[in-house]
C-alpha cells in the first residue's frame, strides 16, 4: 500500500535500528518493481556518499542501505508533496523531482532523501540528492500525530461526502462495490515488518481504503457536474479528502519509523 518511499522509509529503519533483516528490506520492494537501481542526484552528492553520479553508472538498493548507516541516518521520513504543499522540501533538484514524483524519502539525520522513479518495466531508478543546509537546518516537514491524522482522515470522509450529496454528484452506479474491490486488489502489497505498529497497519489500510474511493470519484465522469462551476465545485469537496489520506500515510509511516527508534534506544 501506499507508494515506494512508504516501504523504503519503515523497511530502511527497521533495518538500521536491527528490526528487519537487509534481504527482508530489499525484498519488500518487489511488489513496486523487480529491480531497484541508486544513483547521486549531482557529483557533489555522488562525492559525499559514494554512490555513483547519475549517467556514471548504477548501484543496487543494497549499496543505499549501507550508504545510510555509514552516514549515520537514523531512519526514512516518508514526503508525498503536490502542488501547494511542498513542506519540508526546500528548494532545487530534489524539490522538483520530490514534486512530479508525488513521494520521496528524507534520510534523518543526515541532508540526504531519495526519490523513486520508474524508467523502465519492472525498473525502479532511486536518485540521492543533498538537501540544503545540514542535518539541524535543513527544511523539515510538519509533525502530524497519529492520532491527529487518523481523526482527520474520518472527519474528511465526512465532509467530502456531505459536500458532494449537496450538490447531487454523488449518485450510486451499478457496480460500484466490484470496481473499488478491483481497484484495492490490483494495488502493490509490500509486507511490512513483524514489529510494524498494528495501529500504524490499520492506519495505512484505512487510508488505502479511502484513497481507491478518492480515485473512483475523481476518475468518474462529473457524475452530475453539468457545468465547470459544478466541477470546480465538485473538485473542492474532493481536494481535503486527498490531504487527510496524504496526511495519515504519512503519519503512519513516520509513527512506525518512530517505533523502531524509540525500541532501539530502550535496549
Amino acid at each position: 500500500m501506499c507508494c515506494p518511499s512508504a516501504t523504503f522509509a519503515v523497511w530502511s529503519s527497521a533495518w538500521l535500528h536491527g528490526a528487519a533483516a537487509s534481504d527482508d528490506a530489499l525484498d519488500a520492494l518487489l511488489p513496486w518493481g523487480e529491480a531497484h537501481d541508486v544513483v547521486a542526484g549531482d557529483p557533489a552528492t555522488a562525492e559525499a556518499t559514494g554512490l555513483p553520479a547519475d549517467g556514471t553508472g548504477v548501484v543496487p538498493v543494497a549499496e543505499l542501505l549501507a550508504v545510510l548507516r555509514g552516514l549515520g541516518a537514523s531512519g526514512g521520513h516518508l514526503v508525498l508533496p503536490v502542488p501547494g504543499d511542498v513542506r519540508g522540501l526546500g528548494t532545487g533538484p530534489f524539490a522538483t523531482q520530490a514534486l512530479g514524483a508525488g513521494e520521496a524519502v528524507l534520510f534523518t539525520g543526515t541532508v540526504f532523501a531519495a526519490v523513486p522513479s520508474p524508467v523502465a518495466e519492472g525498473l525502479v531508478r532511486w536518485t540521492v540528492h543533498s538537501r540544503a543546509g545540514s542535518a539541524l537546518t535543513a527544511p523539515q516537514p510538519e509533525y502530524v500525530g497519529l492520532g491527529e491524522a487518523e481523526h482527520g482522515l474520518t472527519a474528511a470522509v465526512r465532509e467530502s461526502a456531505g459536500a458532494l450529496q449537496a450538490m447531487d454528484v454523488a449518485r450510486e452506479r451499478s457496480g460500484v462495490r466490484e470496481e473499488l474491490s478491483a481497484r484495492l486488489r490490483s494495488a502493490p502489497e509490500p509486507a511490512w515488518p513483524p514489529q510494524m505498529p498494528a495501529r500504524a497497519l490499520r492506519v495505512l489500510a484505512r487510508a488505502h481504503e479511502v484513497g481507491a474511493i478518492l480515485a473512483m470519484a475523481q476518475a468518474d465522469d462529473p457524475g452530475g457536474a453539468v457545468s465547470a462551476t459544478s466541477a470546480q465545485q465538485r473538485s473542492a469537496a474532493l481536494r481535503p479528502l486527498a490531504d487527510a489520506v496524504r496526511a495519515a500515510r504519512r503519519a503512519a509511516v513516520n509513527e512506525a519509523v518512530r517505533t523502531f527508534a524509540d525500541r532501539a534506544d530502550r535496549h
